[in-house]
């Protein structure tokens, strides 16, 4: 079959420039035949090359003594002791969820699991964060239903415990909606698989599902703004079977007891290329492939398909020749395939051959380690206005609209079409802050989260991304968890925008400086830009993926109030209304700035919430929707009624930062005090848990119409 002819149309539908364009016949030479097109288009896209946020990602803090591998392997791994080790990570898979809901979100989730046994871990726990347009918007009820049933279709199929996550609405990704997904695991801490290639003439072999044609292009996809013409993009989505990534996993963690695996590399993103190249480039190796060896499904399939499509639940390894038999029989036993496609040289060369041609004979470096990077444009982004106006609203009412909303109701109608039970770890599931589950044989648990505020990080890049990780870590703290290290999802509008890319970098600039004073390094992630349609772009969404370690079960703090519990809030409050809960659900506003995030009162106030875990019964972090909302969801899981003391709007419904509620008797609140004192940290009672009504100073209402009404919202909003 001819090649297309390379004309500056199809140059352009491959998403590179004029000036990129150049730059690969000055690389190579010579025009690039269609296969190299594609394979540059692929290797050069945004999603794969993170060209825009390279010189920004460099300045996040990625190391610590508690980290094994920092950001550039297909997850992170950080040390929990007795020599196991925790392998996270978390990506996106935004596009293809918004043209095909169900098996966008399924890849999605296969993807990342895949990212994380690639490394030799076992996964163990699963989250997702979900953003949606608006509510009323007209796509916005197949999306939801789409996407979660993809999310649970796969991961309960798969068997691996979905344990929390968030779920947000807003006009601003109507048009793109957002499907961040992370996964976890348990390894060996000596036992790490790596992606770089070692040693020349070592076989490259290729396993698990066949490839077929779903999927290609589906990087550069991902990389592009959307249009008028997204129907025509379905043929790039992917299509999953968690069936063939469950066999997958048990045939590579038997493999890699062998000893044979030298690396080992998931096919995501651009598949075969991507996969091929990265695992050369890490070794600094070449690499020759022959695709008359590759597995098919679908006949007649060209080196250009063959090279880009990305299928699922396939995987790419650089094997010990000595023990090819022994691979080949597990891959048989797993009925996966297993064929030897190419081979491992010493020339900086990356070489694809098809039927007796030379398809591709390209410099591997030029792929990958030296493709391109720029130094976009940026605008800092003006601070708003402080909100001083006084919110004149019967407090009963503003609890109202806000558990009313689907953005605060309760979203047990998603997770409760995820298996969170599966493996027979898990301590505490979602909807109760942080998922907890066991490491298997040993006392020791692993907490996971997942935050983000978006308003904020509109309204104040910086604050915004500092506030992300001040919350996962208020999250982790309030279950009794040391935070380990986070992972970072950072989904944004075009770059090319200065405004956009100004919000990038602050928002970068933010999450740096809180995961150094908190002792959080970023140890894998995932960039997401060009979100946007038709020129509107999403809220800045950079998701902050956070785990923590529970050393014992004296250390973890879970439980429901009790009768006669008394409510303390540690921190200060000053009663911040702008950009909160409150004024976007009650009132239609977002207005004003986001919360400034003092990071060493964040710091001093989880040290004392762990030191003094031995007072606390029950413990939330105090975020959207204030004290109010906090008290509240606390008296609903454990169906008692609460009476706060304040009755005034911006201490009931402030978003001040670094502060917790914490619930517990009367003897064990008097020792908190004198701690507290001790420690020179604020902490003040705020009201008390008891009888069937919930009070906000002089306002009232029973707690079961609460909720009832927060029970019902999610549902109601998108059936």
């Amino acid at each position: 079959m001819a090649e297309p002819q390379i004309t500056d149309d199809l140059i352009a539908a491959h998403g590179l420039t004029q000036d990129e364009y150049d730059r690969i016949l000055e690389i190579i030479g010579r025009e690039p035949s269609f296969t190299e097109l594609g394979i540059f288009s692929a290797m050069w896209n945004e999603h794969c090359s993170y060209k825009s946020s390279k010189k920004w990602l460099r300045t996040l803090p990625t190391e610590g003594p508690q980290v094994i591998c920092g950001p550039g392997e297909n997850a992170g791994v950080v040390d929990i002791g007795d020599g196991q080790a925790v392998v996270f990570k978390m990506e996106s898979h935004n596009h293809p969820s918004y043209i095909e809901p169900y098996q966008g979100a399924a890849t999605g989730v296969g993807g990342i699991l895949r990212d994380v046994f690639t490394m030799g871990a076992r996964p163990i726990a699963a989250m997702n964060s979900l953003s949606f347009g608006a509510p009323s918007h007209p796509k916005t009820s197949h999306l939801v239903k789409g996407v979660v049933e993809g999310v649970g279709g796969y991961g309960n199929a798969f068997g691996v415990p979905t344990v929390g996550g968030e779920v947000r609405f807003h006009p601003a990704y109507n048009g793109n909606c957002l499907v961040n997904a992370f996964a976890a695991g348990l390894a060996d801490a000596d036992k790490i698989f790596y992606s770089a290639a070692s040693g020349v003439g070592m076989p490259v072999v290729y396993l698990g599902a066949k490839t077929g044609r779903d999927g290609v292009g589906g990087a550069t996809m991902a990389s592009a703004e959307f249009d008028d013409t997204i129907e025509e993009k379905r043929p790039t989505v992917q299509v999953g079977d968690p069936f063939t990534e469950k066999r997958l996993l048990e045939a590579c963690l038997e493999l890699m007891e062998t000893g044979a695996v030298i690396s080992i590399q998931d096919m995501g993103a651009a598949g075969l290329t991507c996969s091929a190249v990265e695992m050369g480039d890490k070794g600094n190796l070449g690499i020759r492939l022959d695709l008359d060896r590759v597995p098919v499904r679908e006949e007649a399939m060209t080196a250009y398909e063959m090279m880009l499509s990305e299928s699922q639940e396939r995987m790419l390894m650089v094997l010990r020749p000595e023990k090819e038999a022994e691979a080949k029989a597990i891959f048989d036993k797993w009925d996966l395939d297993f064929a030897i496609v190419g081979e491992t040289i010493a020339e900086d060369r990356f070489l694809v051959m098809h039927g007796n041609e030379t398809k591709a004979d390209l410099p591997l470096k030029a792929l990958s380690g030296t493709a391109p990077e720029y130094d976009r444009p940026w605008v800092e982004s003006p601070t708003p206005a402080p909100f001083t106006e006084a919110v004149e609203i019967d407090p009963m009412g503003g609890l109202r609209a806000i558990l009313g909303s689907p953005n605060y109701a309760a979203k047990h109608w998603v997770y409760d079409q995820y298996d969170s039970m599966v493996m027979a770890d898990t301590v505490q599931s979602p909807g109760l802050g942080a998922g907890i589950v066991r490491v298997h044989g040993t006392g020791k648990m692993l907490a996971f989260t997942s935050d983000v505020t978006p308003r904020y990080v509109r309204a104040n890049p910086f604050e915004g991304g500092k506030q992300a990780v001040a919350e996962a870590y208020r999250n982790l703290i309030a279950v009794g968890a040391k935070p380990l290290a986070t992972t970072d999802n950072l989904n944004f509008g075009n770059p090319e925008k200065p405004e956009i890319m100004g919000q990038f970098v602050g928002a970068i600039k933010g999450i740096g400086a809180a995961c150094e004073a908190l002792g959080m390094p970023i140890v894998s992630g995932n960039v997401s830009l060009y979100n946007e349609t038709d020129g509107a772009g999403i809220l800045p969404t950079p998701t902050i993926g956070a785990v923590g370690l529970i050393e014992n079960e004296n250390a973890l703090i879970t439980g429901t109030v009790r009768a006669g519990h008394v409510a303390l809030v540690l921190g200060e409050t000053a009663g911040h209304l702008g950009q909160s809960a409150l004024l976007a659900e009650a009132l239609g506003r977002e207005d004003g700035d986001a919360p400034a995030v003092d990071l060493a009162a964040e710091k001093a106030h989880g040290d004392f919430i762990r030191d003094n875990a031995v007072w606390i019964d029950v413990c939330s972090d105090l975020s959207d929707g204030g004290l109010a909302l906090a008290a509240f969801e606390m008296a609903d899981a454990a169906g008692i009624g609460v009476t706060l003391d304040a009755d005034d709007v911006a201490t009931l419904f402030g978003e001040d930062q670094g502060r917790y509620l914490i619930a517990c008797s009367f003897d064990k609140a008097e020792a908190l005090m004198v701690a507290a004192g001790q420690a020179g940290v604020p902490l003040v009672t705020v009201g008390q848990f008891g009888g069937d009504a919930v009070r906000l100073g002089r306002s009232e209402a029973a707690l079961s119409d609460l909720s009832t009404l927060f029970h019902g919202a999610f549902e109601a909003a998108v059936a």
